[in-house]
């Protein structure tokens, strides 16, 4: 039987596996942070109210990835790539590269020119992803989470 990916914007239907799938990876490596309750919990209110916008990648239909476009406070920047995660059951399987290609795509289609994001260095592939996609490490930008030791930046003009 041949997997089908599909990746689909979030809908009610996905609140709840953006919440467990981000949960799962947070919860290994890290712990919940207030910022994150926040946005997990909401994500209608705080992420697609605000002009955001959520995919979700479905794999027999059962949602297996998820990744934000969170509007962006940090001045010069359109959105933060945010929230992504993706079911240890499915990865390797190449679900993180499409749902930041997507997230990329729906970005420009925003009118977006710069994306930005926050990571950790234990997060190796997640890194490896970003930098596949085009993200460069930016320095000199305080984050909200204990989390973050790596901040990057795309720009979105020249990709």
């Amino acid at each position: 039987m041949h997997e089908q990916v599909k990746i689909v914007p979030c809908s009610e239907a996905h609140y709840e596996a953006f919440r467990v799938l981000n949960e799962e990876w947070i919860i290994k490596y890290f712990k919940i942070e207030e910022m994150d309750r926040l946005s997990l919990n909401n994500p209608k209110e705080y992420i697609l109210d605000k002009g955001g916008y959520i995919a979700v990648a479905l794999l027999n239909d059962e949602a297996v990835g998820v990744c934000a476009l969170m509007k962006s406070n940090l001045p010069g920047f359109d959105f933060e790539l945010a929230k992504m995660g993706v079911s240890p059951k499915a990865q390797g399987k190449g679900i993180g590269k499409l749902l930041g290609h997507h997230i990329i795509d729906q970005a420009k289609s925003l009118g977006a020119s710069k994306l930005y994001l926050e990571s950790n260095r234990v997060l190796g592939p997640a890194l490896n992803l970003y930098s596949k996609l085009g993200f460069k490490e930016m320095v000199g930008h305080s984050s909200p989470y204990e989390r973050s030791d790596i901040q990057m930046e795309l720009d979105l003009t020249s990709v």
